[in-house]
């Protein structure tokens, strides 16, 4: 099952919680503070190369016909969709750049390039999911409700087709974050299921015209006898943009070490422990400067989902500090490549297709879903709360635990395999 208290799981005492959250908190202080003319130069520095992508892009398809200009303009156009996705619409609609009071670039006032429409959106993902980030049963996007990525999740047969429903969401991302953000903001508003001529639904219908005319009428229109592959080309940029936006998102959010959590964790959750359950749940993808910012910075999804608000070029630094706090209180902080990290997620996705008698571990100690229970089970030397080691003075918490548990399951194994 998934972490019913946090506190034990993270072998922290309420007190190491409480002076982990304040250390956060400083943290979000120092970077609000600073924040000033050199972020405000960056995210107008990426607009206009946006812009530039896209227009140059547009511009070279209207020779679309030759094959050098089709391949040159679809690959700026591609770039452009998701530098707009990534670093601009995800990151300024989280108010990340509000404090510059620039009505251009603020979370109220921007639509993004993409078929749902921004307001829904951000009911959906900046409430919903970053409040209750990966609690079953609250959190919606564990899964999008189409993936069962946690034995929390009662196997249906339906899951059987889990490997083929993958591939389509990721074909088809934006329209599946669309109608997932539909009908999030139908059960908001308590509209019915099937009345279609809902606020919702028509704030849905207006976006899907504009934004399928905009791709796949106006365009290749305006590129006359070429509109043939302009179409292509646009509908190629498309599959590009959805397949790694969403490559990027379930990176940092279904790997191992990206926990979930029960609602009963939530109910008495403090502010402390929401900190603690953003830096548990998520998982970073190990980058450079360019992956960084061609993810949105997203590669740092620990820090994102610690500081949503705050402007995503900062999240480097920010990860310095972090990761000495994960050291400091003795807590894995899970990062890895971006093929590692998508191969995890994607073995849960194989794994979990399979009714649960077909699995081998246990529901409290599956690389995909785990409690505090693990470390009680039969084998596990580690049950203790945080302490100080005597002989090396530093904290012994999660990280050593988990280490010991792993090790303690190699002995067992290794056991069996003499009897």
């Amino acid at each position: 099952m998934a972490i019913t208290d946090i506190n034990e799981f993270a072998h922290l005492t309420d007190a190491d919680t409480d002076a982990l959250g304040r250390e956060l908190d400083e943290i979000r202080r120092d970077v609000e503070e600073s924040r000033g003319a050199r972020d405000a130069r960056y995210i107008r520095r990426v607009i206009r190369l946006q812009r530039s992508l896209e227009l140059g892009g547009r511009a070279v398809l209207f020779g679309s016909r030759r094959r050098p200009a089709w391949v040159a303009g679809t690959a700026m156009l591609s770039l452009a969709k998701i530098i707009e996705n990534m670093e601009l619409g995800h990151n300024v609609m989280h108010g990340q750049w509000d404090w510059m009071n620039d009505p251009e670039i603020h979370s109220t006032t921007w639509e993004w390039d993409q078929t749902g429409p921004s307001e829904h959106w951000k009911r959906a993902h900046n409430y919903a999911h970053h409040t209750y980030t990966n609690i079953v049963g609250m959190d919606d996007d564990v899964g999008f409700g189409i993936l069962r990525m946690t034995r929390d999740e009662k196997w249906r047969p339906i899951n059987l087709l889990q490997p083929i429903a993958n591939v389509i969401l990721a074909a088809t991302f934006e329209w599946g974050i669309a109608l997932h953000d539909l009908d999030a903001q139908k059960e908001l508003e308590g509209v019915e299921p099937m009345r279609w001529n809902s606020e919702p639904h028509k704030q849905f219908a207006v976006k899907v015209v504009r934004q399928v005319g905009k791709d796949f009428v106006l365009f290749p229109a305006l590129t006359g006898r070429a509109w043939k592959h302009t179409l292509a080309a646009n509908a190629t940029a498309n599959l590009v943009r959805n397949v790694w936006a969403y490559a990027v998102i379930f990176c940092g959010h279904f790997p191992d070490g990206a926990e979930k959590f029960t609602s009963e964790q939530y109910e008495s959750e403090t502010r402390a422990q929401w900190y603690l359950r953003q830096m548990l749940g998520s998982a970073n993808i190990d980058a450079g400067p360019v992956m960084g910012f061609m993810t949105g910075n997203l590669s740092y999804q620990i820090e994102h989902h610690l500081f949503p608000d705050l402007p995503s070029n900062r999240y480097p630094e920010i990860a310095v500090r972090v990761r000495a706090l994960c050291d400091k209180y003795d807590l894995p902080y899970t990062s890895g490549p971006l093929s590692r990290q998508y191969l995890l997620a994607l073995r849960t996705i194989h794994k979990l297709a399979l009714p649960d008698r077909f699995l081998k571990r246990t529901s409290d100690d599956a690389p995909e879903t785990s409690s505090e229970h693990k470390f009680l089970a039969a084998g596990s030397r580690i049950a203790e709360a945080l302490h100080v080691d005597a002989v090396t003075g530093r904290r012994r918490g999660l990280l050593s635990a988990l280490r010991e548990h792993a090790e303690a399951r190699i002995d067992v194994r290794r056991f069996k395999h003499r009897m």
